[in-house]
């Protein structure tokens, strides 16, 4: 078994055709342009672009070849160069294959290869319909070609800013079969658009601006899905922008796709790209100039995979990128570097002694890397490096990782804890043995058993729940990328779930919290299905919702950080998130969740008022943030206002309920309100006695109700009372007082009279407080007899 990490040579130049001449051409100053090998991997095409002597040309070179004609193009500026070499499927013989040369102009050859008679040309075509066309970039996904070609305006004078629009992209189906090579007809993807490079994937095709000279063109890509007849703009700097079908001819103008996002891509920074490729997953793998590798998915979001070392990239300096399963091959100035594509780990970096390298295609060697070098063919082998590669390393990293943040929180020393301290250091087991404890379980698996340490046997009998949760999570992983489309939905929402439970049963610091924050942004239905299960929401057969989550569970609710520890940065505390998702998904529930909380923190909270959740801002209150931020505002949340006011039970909320209501003219609810809350305290009876009393003397829209109303009058209150509140506020008169006004709206002795009778009939509190002594049977009390 070849160890990882050494080159074993497959082939040197005498296994070609011509091969002095293919060693000749690698070996010269200036390098190739572009090297590319047949799919069965038996033929090398190399395309030098070099100026005279000697020619531009393309060459085609075999593998164990045995005679016949050779290919070879050459071209002479100002000849139309060639831009493109496509090798197509050739359904007419199953796993054949055709050669595509394209041309500047247009003109495309398809060259096919037979055993023994060499290279043969099958036909000649015209690819553009317009005689002044010329190709910029060209690319191939199944039978189809796309090509990006520019349309020179038949004035030459015309506007700068016109000239820059006036490419367009194209496709055209290109099918070889028993009889030739057919055409299909040529269908416009985008039109009056600037200059793009199309790369193709085989789902999607990549637009890729070639040029920074516009401003804001050069922020975004493109992406084309061809069964859709969609197109995705993105932009690496914000990701997802916009996307459109393509209905019709009109809608495919560059122009009138931009205008809905102008506003937005002018705030965006400007696209760094030095070198771009597909990857084999189908998304794009772009590096700036500053060696920063980066994936574009065909959905337009992105991610960072990794920096590559040697700081800022030179314009001339040439980046070769290709992927072989999980693993990301790159070669940088001579250092070849295998990156695991999945985490961004660096798998393997090896220092090459060659100047220039190539990737093949190796067809049957999945396991292995092949590079054309100045001296030969050579292979890197990946099946040792697939044991580095798989998940048990990071994930002990992480172990490590997690361990830091944690000790280091805990730690009164101002000295940085780092990993490479705690594996050494000796003192922290914990980590050391969970680290074992996960390889020893991930291997099982996969590998013959190893034995465990004794002294972490037991434990690992406790963990195996917390394992099997574990794998059965990565398994759940796995299922989410790999399933159909109409089964993803169902996986992340279970995924979410395990997700949200296991974050609720850690602690809540401000990472757990913003990690909670993105997932709710991200998946907000699944995020509030999971939410409902942890707290185990639901209606009982009252209707009324309770709660059936543990403390530690509300504790993580109301306990974590609050709006001033996470700052402005967008992360707000998890009570808020939640009620959020209450109000996007079930805002009548709202109210008598903040009430359940409440109920919790009277009968469970252990800390004193000032420490505890209600010690700083009231959970109403907290609510209420959360509505006010809601960008439109509605009838149902002024009503959604008043129960969250009315649920806290506070008095100040009840009392700016009760206004609210009067500003409203409710005066159905002013009434059943007083009638409710009067019973919790003789403070608020009196306070909110008060103030309908004093709306009873300004107008007459409480006489229907004074039958509910004059019971709530607090027991302490006098006539003379009554009548001071009811003086003080009565409407002042504009006209002279009349004995008998016709206009009904003012008041009355007669309206007043029963409350007063009310009070007058009332016993004195005096007599109520000497009423025992009045009654008791001797008075006064018998002398208590003296102690001597």
């Amino acid at each position: 078994t070849k160890r990882a990490g050494m080159l074993r040579q497959v082939a040197d130049f005498s296994d070609f055709s011509r091969g002095h001449w293919l060693q000749e051409l690698l070996c010269r100053g200036e390098e190739p342009r572009h090297v590319q090998s047949s799919p069965d991997g038996q033929h090398l095409l190399v395309l030098q672009k070099s100026r005279p002597p000697p020619l531009p040309r393309v060459v085609a070179f075999q593998l164990h070849g045995i005679g016949g004609a050779d290919l070879e193009r050459n071209w002479q500026p100002p000849q139309p160069a060639l831009v493109g070499l496509l090798f197509l499927q050739s359904p007419a013989t199953l796993g054949s294959w055709v050669l595509a040369i394209v041309w500047e102009h247009g003109r495309t050859e398809v060259w096919h290869f037979v055993v023994a008679v060499g290279w043969q040309l099958l036909q000649t075509l015209e690819l553009c319909q317009g005689a002044r066309a010329r190709i910029i970039s060209v690319c191939s996904q199944e039978a189809s070609l796309v090509w990006c070609e520019e349309r020179p305006p038949l004035d030459a004078h015309s506007d700068v800013s016109k000239c820059a629009f006036r490419f367009c992209v194209c496709t055209r189906a290109l099918e070889v079969g028993e009889q030739g090579v057919r055409l299909g007809t040529v269908r416009i993807v985008l039109h009056n658009s600037p200059e793009y490079q199309v790369l193709a994937s085989p789902q999607h095709i990549f637009l890729v601006p070639a040029t920074a000279s516009f401003a804001t063109t050069s922020k975004f890509l493109l992406i084309w899905h061809p069964e859709k007849a969609k197109l995705t703009m993105t932009a690496p700097s914000a990701g997802f922008v916009h996307s459109k079908v393509l209905r019709s001819s009109s809608e495919s103008d560059f122009r009138k796709l931009l205008l809905g996002s102008v506003g937005l891509l002018s705030g965006l920074a400007p696209l760094d790209i030095h070198t771009s490729a597909v990857s084999n997953s189908g998304g794009l793998l772009l590096v700036s100039t500053k060696g920063a590798v980066n994936m574009v998915e065909p959905d337009g979001t992105q991610r960072h995979i990794f920096d590559l070392e040697g700081g800022p990239l030179a314009q001339g300096s040439p980046v070769r990128l290709k992927t072989f399963g999980s693993i990301l091959a790159c070669v940088l100035a001579g250092v070849l570097y295998l990156i695991d594509q999945n985490s961004g780990r660096l798998v393997e970096k090896k220092t090459l002694s060659m100047k220039e390298v190539h990737f093949l295609e190796s067809p049957g060697e999945e396991d292995s890397i092949q590079l054309l070098t100045q001296t030969g063919i050579y292979s890197f082998s990946l099946s040792k490096l697939e044991d580095s590669s798989r998940p048990e390393p990071c994930l002990v990293e992480m172990v490590f990782e997690e361990a830091c943040r944690y000790y280091q929180r805990r730690s009164l020393s101002s000295s940085k804890l780092t990993v490479e301290k705690l594996k050494k250091g000796g003192v922290f087991q914990a980590p050391v043995a969970l680290a074992a404890i996960l390889q020893h379980s991930l291997h099982q698996k996969q590998k013959a058993f190893r034995g465990l340490q004794d002294t972490y046997a037991k434990l690992l009998s406790t963990m195996s729940l917390e394992l099997q949760s574990y794998m059965s999570l990565e398994l759940l992983k796995t299922c989410v990328v790999c399933a159909p489309e109409n089964e993803v939905e169902s996986y992340c929402e279970e995924l979410v779930e395990q997700e949200v439970s296991r974050v609720l049963h850690s602690d809540m610091d401000k990472d757990n919290l913003a990690y909670l924050n993105s997932i709710f942004a991200a998946f907000p239905k699944a995020a509030w299905k999971a939410m409902r299960s942890c707290l185990q929401l639901q209606q009982n057969g009252d209707g009324l919702l309770v709660a059936r989550a543990t403390p530690e569970v509300w504790k993580k609710v109301l306990g974590g950080p609050q709006q001033e520890e996470v700052g402005q940065n967008g992360v707000v505390p998890l009570f808020e998130l939640i009620c959020a998702s209450f109000l996007r998904f079930k805002p009548k529930w709202l109210p008598s969740f903040v009430e359940l909380t409440q109920q919790y923190i009277s009968i469970s909270w252990t800390y004193s008022s000032k420490e505890g959740p209600e010690g700083r801002v009231p959970l109403y209150k907290r609510a209420l943030g959360v509505l006010a931020r809601k960008s439109k505002r509605s009838e149902a949340d002024d009503e959604m206002e008043l129960e969250l006011l009315l649920c806290s039970k506070r008095p100040k909320a009840v009392l700016q309920a009760l206004h609210l209501l009067i500003c409203l003219k409710r005066w159905q609810r002013v009434v059943e309100v007083a009638e409710k809350f009067s019973k919790l305290s003789p403070l608020l009876n009196k306070e909110i006695f008060t103030t309908l009393l004093a709306e009873f003397a300004q107008h007459r829209e409480l006489d229907p109700y004074l039958d509910t109303l004059w019971p709530l009058c607090p027991a302490e209150l006098t006539a003379s009372d009554i009548l001071t509140v009811v003086l003080q506020h009565l409407p002042r008169s504009q006209e002279d007082p009349v004995p008998f006004s016709s206009e009904g709206s003012q008041l009355t002795v007669g309206l007043l009279k029963p409350l007063l009778q009310r009070i007058v009939q009332r016993p004195c509190i005096q007599d109520e407080m000497y009423s025992d002594a009045l009654q008791s049977p001797t008075f006064p009390p018998p002398t208590p007899p003296r102690e001597y």
